[in-house]
């Protein structure tokens, strides 16, 4: 029998088992035990052990999480971009591919017919990527300006956009078309075309009541408007008596029955335009139009650069063959137009209609909005004027006393609009003021060789 000093003397398994594991220094005491990171010695190479200090576990915050999550999130939504990208760069935009097969050639002609626009940029781009760098810090215009130069455009920052009307050109007819349906053309051009803000619209002669139609029914969109000899509705009843007077007593016989078949029997009309600007031959203007012309206009009008466009002009106009866009035209002329130019005038109009707003009148002020056009408009208007008289200016004067006036002593209809480089630039100067087009872009413009003049790609009206 082992005796009790030889027992107490043995180790037991424990105290075996512990000799076999490294003594680490840390005893346990009951009490939480707060481990530090280890850090590096001054020389910076062994690590020395941190302090053991007793303190609590700082728990991450709940704002730490969600951010955590969001940022993890965004990596991987990145790296899912990044993989789609690789998928569609590997498998879609190749040469072989059906889509780049089909697009490729529209995409070539598109670019093709946009080459000018390399005219204005300061290097050598692709037209169909700098077309929207040209377009979103230029203006829109809805008419021709025969002969304006394409360096004062660009001297202004002005983009002059042309289009053609229902039936004339190469646009198609629209049989039930009016001045609503009109205006909103113009909305969906400018749409097409993305542009996202406001725009100028520009109105020659009977094209104005376009520009009328616009600042009645797509006021919002309408930056401001110019006007050159605006033609009205010559039997509007909001004129005076003596204001119909001026208008019709200086116009030819055969222009009067016009207006009148215009209003009673449109479709007698075929007969007249046959045998006038229908019928191929061009002449003088006044020869094929009812029209009495001012001395600077006749002078105008023998100017061989002046013959030119106006042939040119006719031919375009009449491409389709077909009277019945002349005649729509000549109708909404003379017809009323839905509207009153008093309308575009800028007023407060308060919802007072109604037993429910006269009693909330009663302790309260009545609900008021600005109706009306609230940007410029300005009307150019010639004093020796006979195709349209200074008399319908005047009109406009009374009814929109906020529209400005700029009268033209020994002006014409065509002598201060057509090839006219100093008006031009009066025209623009009154408009945008000071110059404001890229001096860079202009360095540039100044040592290309290009035309000096364009032509309205659309007809002016007459």
């Amino acid at each position: 029998m082992m005796n009790m000093k030889e027992v107490r003397g043995s180790r037991t398994w424990r105290d075996e088992l512990a000799s076999l594991v490294e003594d680490t220094g840390i005893r346990f005491s009951g009490e939480s035990i707060g481990i530090s990171e280890p850090t590096l010695d001054a020389k910076g190479s062994d690590f020395v052990s941190g302090e053991v200090a007793s303190g609590e576990l700082e728990l991450e915050s709940f704002k730490e999480q969600v951010t955590g999550f969001l940022k993890s999130w965004g990596e991987m939504l990145l790296d899912l971009g990044r993989g789609c990208k690789d998928i569609v760069q590997q498998s879609i935009v190749t040469e072989d591919s059906f889509i780049v097969q089909k697009l490729s050639k529209p995409v070539a002609k598109i670019s093709d017919r946009l080459k000018f626009l390399n005219e204005f940029l300061p290097e050598d781009r692709d037209p169909v990527h700098a077309w929207p760098v040209i377009f979103f810090v230029v203006i829109l215009a809805l008419a021709g300006i025969p002969g304006v130069k394409i360096s004062l455009l660009e001297e202004f920052g002005v983009r002059l956009v042309t289009y053609d009307l229902p039936g004339f050109g190469e646009s198609d007819p629209h049989p039930s078309r009016n001045l609503s349906s009109s205006a909103l053309d113009m909305l969906y051009l400018a749409d097409a075309i993305q542009i996202n803000g406001q725009f100028w619209v520009l109105g020659y002669s009977s094209g104005s009541m376009h520009v009328w139609a616009a600042l009645r029914y797509i006021a919002s969109r309408i930056a401001g408007a110019a006007l050159f000899a605006p033609m009205l509705n010559p039997y509007d009843p909001s004129m005076t008596k003596e204001e119909t007077r001026r208008t019709w007593e200086g116009w030819l016989p055969r222009r009067k029955l016009m207006y009148f078949l215009a209003r009673r029997f449109p479709k007698l009309l075929n007969f007249f335009y046959q045998q006038s600007f229908l019928s191929g031959k061009h002449g003088r203007l006044d020869e094929w139009f009812p029209v009495s012309l001012s001395k600077k206009d006749e002078i105008l009008v023998e100017e061989p650069v002046f013959e030119e466009f106006w042939h040119r002009d006719v031919e375009e106009s009449i491409r389709q063959g077909n009277m019945k866009p002349f005649i729509e035209e000549a109708v909404l002329q003379v017809s009323s137009w839905g509207f009153n130019l008093a309308d575009l005038q800028p007023q407060q109009k308060c919802q007072r209609k109604g037993l429910l707003p006269w009693l909330r009148s009663m302790y309260t002020q009545p609900e008021c909005e600005l109706a009306g056009f609230l940007g410029p408009i300005h009307i150019w208007q010639g004093m020796e004027d006979q195709v349209v008289p200074p008399s319908m200016s005047d009109y406009i004067s009374r009814v929109l006393p906020g529209a400005i006036i700029h009268k033209r002593p020994n002006e014409g209809h065509y002598s201060y609009y057509c090839f006219c480089d100093e008006c031009h630039r009066q025209i623009f100067s009154t408009l945008f003021g000071s110059p404001h087009g890229s001096l860079e872009m202009l360095e540039q413009i100044s040592e290309t060789t290009f035309e000096e003049t364009i032509e309205a790609s659309t007809q002016c009206h007459y």
